[in-house]
């Protein structure tokens, strides 16, 4: 990638960051419902400075407060409606509501105009800001003239006389004296000058060269009139005079380009739509993710959110012990109270916690990568750690209820979706880690330091869940969230050592001089076992699930996840294992119905198997006096266990398929019928 398009993409970036603010500003005004915010916020807004706080950061309300909390605000709801009962009440509720509505309304703008500006191209999102930053230029002109006006209009500067009438009477010693009064003017004559000429090149409204000059003049304006004599009422005007030009211009490009932005909106829309029918919701998803580069913005947007919080969690710190050198006095439970405060606002509106899932998404990529590289395996990127780990952690907090949470309950369900996001991770894991075990001990990999990482690998996964359900087991109360975690930690368990035993398995059998024909019945056993593991603890997560749904916090997504928990962990895996199990049974029952046979009649065939190309030390014989092993499971072609021919027999030569027959119409077929039969009853068993 070049530095150019480093540049770019780093451009795009920052341009989109900005209406993340807006949307999150809005969204913790909640839309202007500062009342209902104040009333289920007042921890968090309480706590804004946790240093400040005898009792720390984020500290629950005691059962007094919440009930005085309860009964003031019912009283003050009574009183209103007391008041707006008597007459003239249909008044003044209507001038009590009109002005919130209003309110709504004016941020349900600013949202939608906020979304709409994120979504924009680079393009036009440039435009956009050459606007904002017009409109900035004439604020800051505005501020800076009006501050000379008070300085010089207040008392000892009012009573000089005019620095214009001193330099015309040649009056030096006046000239001398207002030293403060003309440095002062020379300063805002360069900063007017020079905001005058930038709001000139900022500006995309009419282009004339004399309306050039009279912007420019007008944010000179307030500093010329202040050499004249005037009187201190005419001053204070003339500031906002002086912004009256500058702000008509901008006022008539935005009125010139609304038809435009209308264009462009609907333009949108019909794209999406188009797109969204010829090719579905998810490719329009897809191509707008990429093109928005999504992930980069949500992370900047929430490192910037959380700099800010830690600055200014840092100044208080500062300010509470009194030195600018307090900070090299940073203990422990300092710091922790600097974390929580942090990670509690990180997540405090839906914008922020998709920034810190995109921060989520991030760290589980390269936990991923990290694994991959000891593994030495390749990322499938439709199954990223990264994107599964994302969107679990975004549904764990939006079926908690996460961003309306108090503080420290906040933090709480936060470090408890952590832990459920480590066990997850940890699955991802041993879904990494599995097929490379099958492959090594398939393929009798001699390089023993890739088995030496795949075993390292599934140590840990067995000693971290083990680690973790010692320590919650020890400090915390047997709760809904401690059992789901344990069930979660104890499938990994049983999964990494059904892996590890078949592995074993695996490697005894290749290194084993002949046919051992039970293996598969053992593979079959412990995957069996552990599949029914995963399934009973399915079963006691979805009773678990029921149970904080019922009693603890309901809501639509966790009624959405218990279904498709449900449908696939629950039905589909049991109408599967019952079609395997009778699939099998099936073929051991039609096997077993074949006479087996005896050592002479091996020795008299003298033969392999037909399946697997094994030596025949047990076999069974069919009707058509073909023999085959009772065990064998898989066609040589698809042997995981690596197996190899016999070196000593020519498989050219031998009749593996039975003699050649020829059918009715001429063609010549090596498989009798029931060899097909059976083929068919061993590929059964196989599924």
């Amino acid at each position: 990638m070049t530095f150019r398009a480093h540049a770019l993409s780093f451009l795009d970036t920052a341009l989109r960051v900005p209406p993340l603010f807006v949307m999150d500003e809005v969204l913790k005004c909640c839309f202007g419902f500062s009342r209902a915010i104040h009333v289920s916020y007042a921890n968090i807004l309480s706590d804004q400075n946790p240093f400040l706080n005898d009792e720390g950061f984020g500290e629950l309300d005691t059962e007094d407060m919440k009930a005085w909390q309860v009964e003031n605000d019912t009283a003050s709801l009574l009183e209103a409606v007391d008041e707006g009962g008597g007459e003239g009440g249909d008044e003044s509720m209507f001038s009590s509501f009109a002005p919130a509505i209003a309110k709504v309304l004016m941020f349900k703008l600013v949202y939608t105009a906020a979304t709409i500006t994120f979504l924009l191209s680079s393009q036009r999102l440039i435009k956009v800001y050459l606007v904002v930053a017009s409109i900035a230029v004439i604020l800051t002109g505005y501020q800076g003239n009006m501050a000379v006006v008070r300085h010089l209009t207040s008392p000892p500067q009012s009573t000089k006389p005019p620095v214009l009438m001193s330099a015309l009477s040649l009056n030096t010693t006046a000239l001398w004296d207002s030293g403060g009064t003309l440095s002062a003017l020379t300063v805002n004559y360069v900063l007017q000058s020079s905001l005058g000429y930038l709001f000139t090149a900022l500006c995309s409204g009419p282009q004339h060269p004399f309306l050039h000059k009279l912007i420019i003049v007008s944010f000179l304006l307030p500093t010329l009139s202040m050499l004249l004599s005037l009187p201190s009422q005419v001053l204070s005007t003339v500031p906002v005079a002086a912004a009256l030009l500058p702000l008509a211009v901008v006022k008539y490009t935005v009125a010139t380009n609304l038809l435009k932005c209308f264009q462009v909106v609907v333009e949108g829309y019909q794209y999406a739509r188009r797109v969204m029918r010829d090719f579905g919701l998810h490719s329009l998803l897809e191509s707008e993710w990429v093109r928005l580069n999504v992930p980069n913005v949500l992370r900047t947007f929430w490192m910037i959110r959380v700099a800010h919080h830690l600055v200014t969690l840092l100044g208080e710190f500062m300010y509470v012990h009194g030195e600018y050198q307090s900070l090299w006095a940073l203990d422990m439970p300092a710091v922790y109270v600097i974390f929580k405060a942090v990670m509690t606002q990180g997540c405090e509106t839906a914008v922020a916690l998709l920034g810190m899932t995109s921060i989520v998404s991030y760290v589980s990529h390269y936990v991923g990568v990290v694994f991959q590289m000891i593994l030495l395996t390749v990322e499938d990127d439709e199954r990223s750690m990264g994107t599964v780990c994302a969107i679990l952690f975004f549904i764990l907090a939006e079926q908690s209820g996460l961003t309306v949470m108090e503080g420290e309950k906040r933090f709480i369900r936060l470090c408890r979706n952590f832990c459920l996001l480590f066990t997850a991770m940890l699955h991802f894991i041993h879904n990494m880690v599995n097929p490379v075990l099958m492959s090594l001990s398939a393929s009798r990999n001699p390089a023993l330091y890739r088995h030496v990482r795949a075993l390292v690998v599934c140590s840990m996964l067995i000693f971290f869940p083990v680690v973790l359900l010692f320590v919650l087991w020890s400090f915390y109360p047997l709760s809904t969230w401690l059992l789901a975690v344990s069930a979660f930690s104890i499938q990994v368990i049983v999964k990494t050592l059904v892996s590890l035993l078949i592995y074993a398995l695996f490697l005894v059998d290749a290194y084993r001089s002949t046919f051992w024909e039970k293996l598969d019945d053992y593979v079959y056993y412990i995957r069996a076992f552990g599949n029914s593991v995963e399934f009973v603890f399915g079963i006691l997560l979805f009773f678990n699930g029921a149970w904080i749904y019922v009693f603890e916090s309901g809501g639509s997504i966790r009624a959405f996840m218990m279904c498709i928990h449900a449908y696939f962990n629950i039905w589909c895996e049991a109408r599967n294992g019952w079609t395997v199990f009778m699939k099998r049974r099936t073929a051991v029952n039609k096997i077993n119905s074949l006479p087996e046979a005896t050592q002479e009649q091996l020795e008299n065939h003298d033969d392999v198997c037909a399946i697997c190309f094994q030596g025949l030390h047990s076999a069974k014989i069919t009707k058509c006096n073909h023999y085959f092993h009772s065990e064998t499971e898989r066609a040589p072609e698809q042997d995981i266990r690596g197996h190899q021919r016999d070196e000593n027999v020519d498989t050219e030569e031998l009749p593996v398929w039975g003699p050649a027959r020829t059918n009715r119409k001429g063609k010549t077929t090596r498989i009798c019928k029931t060899q097909r039969k059976i083929v068919k009853v061993f590929k059964r068993k196989r599924a």
